[in-house]
């Protein structure tokens, strides 16, 4: 199968790629690692009329530990952010994640980025998002803008001059089965992912029909815990349970108590119970259910072993 024509354009800075997306607005479709968007191209399920190879930007690429958590790149694949040791000593989830995505060979090419603005909500970095409370940044052409100073990404945005720069928390990115609250004119430039805080842990369960697919379900999980050791905080953001990542805070039903004695079961239910997922050729919707429920509890016991332990 072969994509629909499109013009193609290879910009050589930000401020290019900006100022081609205003002057095409929702007819541009940026191209960094391309493994969701050419598929899509060459099923002819999506057809822009312009195509914005975002590749040789490489003020884009980087992996950046701050303190407060980790800033990534638009042009950061995920083998790099996978193996990048400061970036899973400061979120841990980053790495649990993607060694789930897909395989190898797409971990090379493939963005953590563009996964985040593909928006599907069967994939494991949206859940990793949404759980860790991160966002995603925005630049377009416009009015002065507002870079993080130190920030290489933000320098190399500024560098093109006049620019607008917004913060989109994941709460509000997602808003609906591959749709983001990315705009017209928009390019995504960099996501970050908060760091831990003390004494908590994280983890990523999933169930694929093969090793590499889109997971049946999958659940990560957070489990914050106190000075006595006793949780804090318990959450999970689920994949594949409705039309965007779905959180649930389950603290009420594992809280204030040692993980030993928790009621992860009771937890589990609870999630079980927010999920709306979809009957589909791969499974139905009771047994998407099921398996929600199952993970959820799993990955929130190994995000408090790993807490305990940490």
């Amino acid at each position: 199968m072969k994509p629909p024509p499109f013009d193609y354009h290879a910009p050589r800075s930000v401020a290019e790629a900006l100022d081609v997306l205003a002057a095409e607005g929702e007819r541009a479709k940026v191209l960094a690692g391309g493994q969701s968007l050419i598929p899509l191209l060459n099923m002819r399920l999506a057809a822009p009329g312009h195509l914005v190879d975002i590749n040789r930007l490489t003020g884009l690429a980087g992996v950046e530990v701050e303190p407060d958590g980790v800033r990534i790149g638009a042009l950061a694949r995920h083998a790099e952010v996978e193996r990048s040791e400061p970036a899973a000593a400061a979120q841990p989830l980053l790495r649990q994640a993607l060694g789930l995505v897909a395989h190898p060979v797409v971990r090379n090419r493939g963005t953590v980025v563009g996964s985040l603005v593909h928006a599907d909500p069967a994939a494991e970095l949206p859940a990793v998002l949404t759980l860790l409370g991160g966002s995603v940044r925005l630049a377009r052409r416009g009015g002065p803008g507002t870079p993080a100073a130190g920030s290489s990404t933000a320098q190399d945005v500024a560098a093109g001059g006049s620019f607008v720069v917004r913060d989109v928390a994941a709460g509000e990115f997602f808003t609906g089965p591959l749709e983001s609250a990315a705009g017209p004119g928009e390019l995504a430039v960099s996501a970050f992912f908060p760091a831990l805080p003390p004494r908590s842990g994280t983890a990523f369960r999933e169930v694929a029909r093969r090793h590499g697919d889109y997971a049946l379900a999958g659940v990560a999980a957070l489990v914050v815990l106190d000075d006595d050791l006793r949780i804090t905080s318990a959450a999970v953001a689920c994949v594949s349970a409705g039309p965007v990542p779905l959180l649930v805070d389950v603290t009420g039903e594992c809280g204030h108590r040692p993980p030993a004695s928790a009621g992860w079961a009771g937890a589990a239910r609870a999630v079980q119970d927010r999920a709306e997922p979809e009957d589909d050729i791969h499974a139905t919707a009771g047994y998407r259910r099921h398996l929600i429920g199952v993970l959820a509890e799993r990955a929130l016991r190994d995000a408090a072993r790993e807490a305990l332990n940490g």
